[in-house]
């Protein structure tokens, strides 16, 4: 059973620019962009550092989605910012709560001003009884068309700024009440039984974040600084399709965990599951791996691979991958193919699916078989789509008088 907890009506992107000026929002940006902000409002050059320190601990720590909670900014400078901008985070759309307790937000952005509609994107959050992982995009829609993916099938509308990837962990903070002193959702769906309901940040949402390098590394700095969200990077997990130029980068730079998108054993089957492949093979992306800076034992990259039945779940398979990562500090992570409507693919079977972990088990690496959640409201692994899309320009002038259609829900 899926249980739809919230849905707002509609408006387009047209419509909605029609009826109010558009306000930048604090919320989500850096420090840079704060100072920046604020001295547009006026605030002089002697007092924004410490402007900077009150908005970052309001918005960071507190959670404000208000100005007037912002007590200790003066009156005067609330209302100015009120003027200028707002708190807001993304719009929900639909909120969805599975059987098993996932949650998926299908959320909407400020449209921009060459785009005739609001785009939308789909962040899912995984609870368990001791941690809580939120799955964040960072792309509208697709450029790797993976085929076993239903993003891919959805092309790129547009990269996400920083404080849309931002936004979407502090939407998901005001839903579960993970601020301090917030109180849970009115529903049953699972929490965690620690004090914070976020403990995990995964960047394996809508599209390759490594094609939005510099957007996605902001949005990390501020989810991992300690004097804010305070997220340990060593709970930040950047998932890629095998962007090989920008990995090492990534690495020095972010310092988060790594995840690589892999998926096959071979170039030529890899060319159809994962395309990116045939810019860069197997071998680039695993010597990309073997160097990532501060990849170790206690640092392992964790490797993603979907099981398709007949596909690429034979022992050979499993044997091959081992041999693959020799000498690479790594954990397997195998995933049951999750369907979506129009898949060509298979889940293998459960058998075929224990025998493959278990020849993977003993050559000396943990894989574990990841927990389908979320199946029942198309938020699984590799099930996230939106209906948004890019318009050509006489689309555009054409979508201007024309009703926007009902939104979708990820299927």
């Amino acid at each position: 059973m899926t249980l739809v907890l919230d849905q707002t009506p509609r408006q387009s992107g047209v419509e909605a620019s029609a009826t109010a000026p558009f306000k930048p929002t604090l919320a989500g940006m850096s420090r840079e962009r704060l100072r920046e902000a604020l001295a547009a409002a006026g605030v002089p050059e002697k007092q924004l550092r410490m402007r900077v320190i009150q908005l970052w601990r309001w918005l960071y720590i507190t959670g404000a989605t208000s100005f007037d909670q912002m007590t200790d900014v003066s009156k005067d400078l609330r209302v100015e910012l009120e003027a200028r901008y707002t708190l807001d985070r993304p719009e929900i759309v639909a909120e969805q709560v599975s059987v098993d307790g996932t949650r998926k937000w299908l959320l909407r952005l400020p449209r921009r001003g060459h785009e005739a509609r609001a785009p939308e994107i789909e962040t899912v959050y995984i609870p368990e009884s001791d941690r809580g992982t939120l799955c964040i995009s960072s792309q509208v829609g697709c450029t790797l068309t993976c085929s076993f993916c239903h993003t891919g099938t959805q092309r790129l509308v547009r990269n996400l700024e920083a404080a849309e990837i931002v936004g979407q962990i502090l939407l998901a903070r005001d839903r579960i009440g993970d601020w301090p002193g917030a109180a849970r959702p009115d529903d049953t769906g699972l929490l965690p039984a620690g004090e914070r309901k976020i403990t995990n940040v995964v960047l394996m949402g809508m599209g390759e974040p490594l094609y939005n390098f510099d957007n996605v590394r902001e949005a990390m700095d501020i989810a991992s600084d300690g004097e804010g969200i305070s997220l340990s990077k060593r709970r930040i997990t950047l998932s890629t399709s095998g962007v090989v130029p920008e990995i090492a980068r990534w690495g020095e730079l972010s310092g988060t965990m790594l995840a690589i998108s892999l998926h096959a054993t071979r170039d030529e089957l890899r060319d159809e599951l994962v395309p990116i492949n045939k810019k860069y093979p197997i071998k680039e992306l695993l010597d990309a791996c073997r160097s990532y800076p501060g990849a170790s034992n206690a640092k392992r990259i964790t490797f993603e691979y979907v099981m398709l039945k007949y596909v690429n779940d034979s022992p050979a398979d499993a044997k091959a991958l081992v041999k693959l990562l020799a000498g690479i500090p790594a954990k397997i992570n195998l995933i049951p193919f999750n369907p979506w409507p129009g898949s060509r693919y298979e889940c293998s079977d459960w058998e075929t699916i224990e025998r493959f972990a278990d020849i993977v088990n003993k050559a000396g690496y943990a894989s574990p078989v990841r927990t389908p959640r979320g199946r029942d409201i198309l938020a699984a692994c590799g099930q996230l789509k939106s209906e948004s899309v890019k318009l050509r320009a006489r689309d555009r002038q054409a979508a201007e008088t024309t009703p926007e259609p009902s939104a979708g829900t990820g299927a």
